[in-house]
Order: C-alpha cells, then structure tokens, then sequence
C-alpha cells in the first residue's frame, strides 16, 4: 500500500475515533437528561470521552504534521477536523472540572442574606428535591461572600410595578419556565443544557423610598456544587436589569 494510502487510512481511523470519544461526551449529559441512565454514569462517561477525544486530537496532529511536509493537503485538512473534534471531546470535561475546582461548594446564591427570597409556588419541588427550600444560613453566606463579593441587591429608580414588569421581561428573555408572578414576586424554574439540570429562581421586588428593591435567589435542585452556575446566573438578571 503506498505511503499516502496508509495515511489516509490512519487519519481516517483517527478521525472515526475523535467523532465516537465526542458523542461520549456528548451523550454522557443528553442520556441523562433523557432519562437514559443516572447522574452518576452520566459524569463517569465524561473521563472516557475525554481521554479517547484528547489522544485521538495528539494522533491526529502528528498525522497532520505529516501530511504538510508532504504536501497532502487534503489530508492535512481531514487531519484538522479530527484534531478539532477531539479537542472538543477534551475540553467540555476539562471545563467542568476547572469549573468545579475554582468554584465554592454551595448550589444557593442570593442577593439577601438575611432574608433570603422564599419559594412559594416552587414549594412543593423545593420540598421533594435532594437540596430542598430552607437557605444554608451563614456557612453558605460567607462562602458566597468570599466567592462573588460584587452580588448585591438591584436599586432601581422605578417603582415596584414597573420593576417587577421589567423582572417579568428578563425572566422571559432568559428562557425560563415563569411558575408564579403577582406584584411583589416572580418564581421560575431554568433548566441549564446538556444535562438540563433544573435549577429553580425568585425574583422579590420591594418599595424603597420611590424606587425599588430587588432581591434575587437561584438555587439548584441536586448537587454540593453547582460549578458557578447560579452566581453567573443571578449576575445576568442583575446586569440585565441594571440596563
């Protein structure tokens, strides 16, 4: 077989191998949210993938070292898309981990400590979640604290009505299943991709003087950790209303 029949072969094998290491991963977070397995083989499948995508994206630029020298550039370029595929199957778990490792282990972020936002419709789901409706109190308070200082309650200069429209209009715009909205509060679930954790918010709107305060909580329904997920959450809805 010729020295460029080998090559393709290869790089084709290679490219086969980076395609089924990413549906591993991929399927590792949509199998669960399917229903298909639990979370615990959901994240074991992640080390897998990542391994498999990682060596076959190494393979794969050797291979495509090759190539250039010998001016198959053709293969060079099927040599590219296995890298790319391979460091996609790499990196989403990689993510996760990094993601883990800089993040506190708390699932509950809210703009007031003190009196954190109560669940109310959400009760119920609260209630029959691993995590449950009750706030963690000060061990969770002063790991946010230390975690995301710049969280703080939303002044606007509107009054409540206004404000909780313009809540209304960000819980919408965020993709957010709204349960329950009346004149003082909102309650909505969002349910994150991939593994469509679902992960439940209250917006609280209050008068303060001739404007409003808004306060915000974001908790997940299962997991220690959430990976920072409610913390950017609750930034864009602070970010979104501040606009």
């Amino acid at each position: 077989m010729r020295r460029s029949s080998w090559l393709r072969f290869a790089l084709l094998i290679v490219l086969v191998v980076a395609a089924c290491a990413a549906v591993v991963v991929a399927l590792a977070g949509y199998g669960y949210s399917w229903g298909w397995w639990n979370l615990g083989t959901g994240f074991g499948m992640l080390p897998y993938g990542a391994y498999v995508g990682g060596g076959a994206a190494a393979l794969a630029l050797l291979l495509g070292i090759v190539c250039l020298v010998l001016k198959r550039w053709r293969l060079a370029v099927v040599a590219l898309i296995a890298i790319a595929v391979g460091g996609v199957a790499l990196a989403l778990p990689l993510s996760l981990q990094t993601r883990a490792k800089s993040a506190p282990p708390i699932h509950d972020i809210t703009t007031d400590f003190t009196n954190p936002p109560a669940f109310v419709a959400l009760k119920k789901q609260r209630d029959d979640a691993p995590n449950g409706a009750t706030y963690g109190g000060s061990i969770v308070a002063d790991q946010q604290r230390a975690s995301y200082p710049d969280i703080a309650p939303v002044m606007l200069a509107l009054p409540p009505a206004q404000a909780m429209a313009k809540a209304q209009q960000v819980a919408r715009d965020m993709g957010w299943q709204i349960v329950a909205s009346d004149a003082n509060q909102l309650e909505a679930t969002a349910t994150t991709p991939w593994f469509g954790f679902k992960d439940d918010i209250v917006i609280r709107v209050q008068a303060d003087g001739t404007g409003s305060r808004i306060d915000i909580r974001s908790v997940s329904r299962i997991g220690k950790s959430d990976l920072g997920t409610n913390a950017r959450r609750v930034r864009e809805v602070i970010e979104r209303l501040k606009r």
